[in-house]
């Protein structure tokens, strides 16, 4: 059966090699929005092999932090499957079984050379201006002839023998036909008995069954040695997508030594919520019918079509993220706020203690990680008016003065002490002085907050309560009037 008549089964496969790259949840989104349009099966990979730059503890947040995402796949380390194991560690004997038929076949070729020697020949190349490749110094030659030759190491590695003047061509289904440089004589199994991606890739995805490779672009020019591997070894090709990468606002590929936004986990820390950070993705190359902005995965994975995905490298614009992740907190009611917002608030404050200013916090947040600030003042002891921002907001000293202890005053009165009479307070205290609403309440607002910044002021008193919100206004009257 021909991968285009199997049940359309794709994969992602991240490497533990720190914390996950929001490129991995970018190739998650893909693979399972077409998986889940054709019906068909999403299988989730550990590529541990590079056991130089593994990461303890980073399988586990790969699966936690997609998960967070909202997405499931049905075979992994984590849910087991029929093509088990799914870590390539555990995978060793396969990948040598197929590194040996290939080198019995004449496809592949052992070389003992040191990598002294090929960083050598790498830079002569260089400096001649000719395409950089291995130099086929061991091919044709026994263990003991290559042993009387400079640049020799004891255990080998195992290349592939790509043949001359050998053009691959594929149709990719986001860029049509593309015919990527020729393939060289790449390495597939390194001398520690550890597969290369190169091998372990087109390995796994035929013993589990992948049909579709959704994969980012950057992968092009590897994709004639898979193809190439594949034909050799007489195992059904899949059909290729090559995504468009990520890129910074200066068009450069997106990395976490450039970027912190490259971190999964850095969306969760500054309180991005999931489905606003999907919607974002989603729209990192691809376009809904009638323009489309905002969007569930579902509606993505009814609409999907790769012809949809422009191939051009979308810039991943934070201010863009900001603007839906601020409309997806608007749409949630008051407890599910509370709820995002409870692990973002400043130390001594509950959820309790904000529920009052759940409607203009919601208004005013576009991610999480905001409310510390905007609730400094609330979990303060106590605040200080800076005498500029009362110059430039305020009335002037002595009338700030006799309006604060007279809000003060009648504020202590009310009982109940609720938003309406609160309001009701501060109106008349207002009308009856003759002064400037708007610098009138400014006042009160430095007093309670110490910026001229929060809150509507009723909605601050109200989270304050009458105590402190009493204390903080004779305070600052004290101190002007001193």
């Amino acid at each position: 059966m021909s991968t285009s008549e199997a049940p359309v089964r794709t994969r992602i496969a991240p490497s533990p090699t720190g914390d996950p790259h929001v490129g991995t949840a970018y190739a998650a989104l893909f693979n399972l929005a077409f998986a889940r349009k054709h019906g068909g099966e999403f299988i989730l990979r550990i590529e541990d092999t590079d056991r130089t730059r593994y990461v303890e503890g980073s399988e586990q947040q790969v699966f936690d932090t997609l998960h967070w995402l909202g997405f499931s796949w049905d075979q992994g380390p984590d849910v087991g499957g029929p093509a088990a194991p799914y870590r390539q560690s555990e995978r060793l004997p396969v990948y040598r079984e197929v590194a040996e038929r290939l080198l019995a076949d004449g496809h592949a070729y052992q070389c003992w050379c040191s990598s002294e020697r090929l960083a050598a020949m790498r830079t002569r190349q260089q400096q001649l201006k000719i395409p950089t490749g291995y130099d086929r110094m061991c091919y044709g030659k026994t263990r003991e002839e290559r042993a009387e030759l400079p640049g020799f190491t004891d255990v080998p590695v195992i290349r592939m023998l790509a043949p001359a003047d050998t053009k691959v061509s594929f149709e990719d289904l986001i860029r049509g036909k593309i015919t990527p440089p020729e393939p060289d004589d790449q390495v597939i199994l390194k001398a520690d008995g550890f597969p290369t991606y190169h091998l372990a890739v087109v390995v796994d995805d035929n013993a589990m069954g992948v049909t579709h490779v959704i994969r980012g672009e950057e992968w092009i020019n590897s994709t004639p040695k898979h193809i190439l591997l594949y034909t050799w070894l007489g195992w059904p090709i899949p059909t290729y997508a090559h995504m468009p990468l990520l890129r910074n606002v200066d068009r450069s590929k997106i990395s976490k030594r450039k970027n912190p936004a490259a971190r999964l986990k850095w969306f969760q820390e500054e309180g991005y919520l999931p489905e606003a950070l999907v919607n974002f993705l989603a729209l990192m190359g691809y376009s809904m019918p009638e323009g489309q902005e905002i969007f569930t995965f579902d509606e993505m994975v009814e609409s999907f079509d790769f012809a949809r995905v422009n191939p051009v490298g979308p810039v991943f614009d934070i201010d863009k993220l900001n603007w839906l992740n601020g409309h997806y907190l608007r749409a949630l009611d008051d407890e599910a706020f509370l709820s995002a917002a409870e692990p973002f608030l400043p130390a001594g404050l509950t959820r309790d203690d904000i529920r009052s200013l759940v409607v203009p916090l919601r208004e005013r947040t576009k991610k999480l990680i905001e409310i510390p600030e905007q609730l400094d003042w609330l979990a303060a002891e106590s605040v200080d008016i800076q005498p500029a921002d009362l110059a430039k907001h305020g009335l002037p000293a002595p009338d700030a003065a006799t309006q604060l202890e007279t809000f003060a005053k009648n504020l202590e009165q009310l009982d109940p002490f609720d938003k309406e009479q609160i309001t009701a307070a501060l109106d008349r205290v207002v009308a009856e002085s003759g002064l400037n609403r708007r610098r009138s309440f400014m006042t009160a607002r430095l007093a309670l907050v110490g910026k001229p910044v929060s809150p509507p002021l009723d909605d601050t008193i109200v989270a304050l309560g009458a105590a402190r919100t009493v204390a903080r206004l004779r305070r600052a009257a004290a101190g002007i009037a001193s």
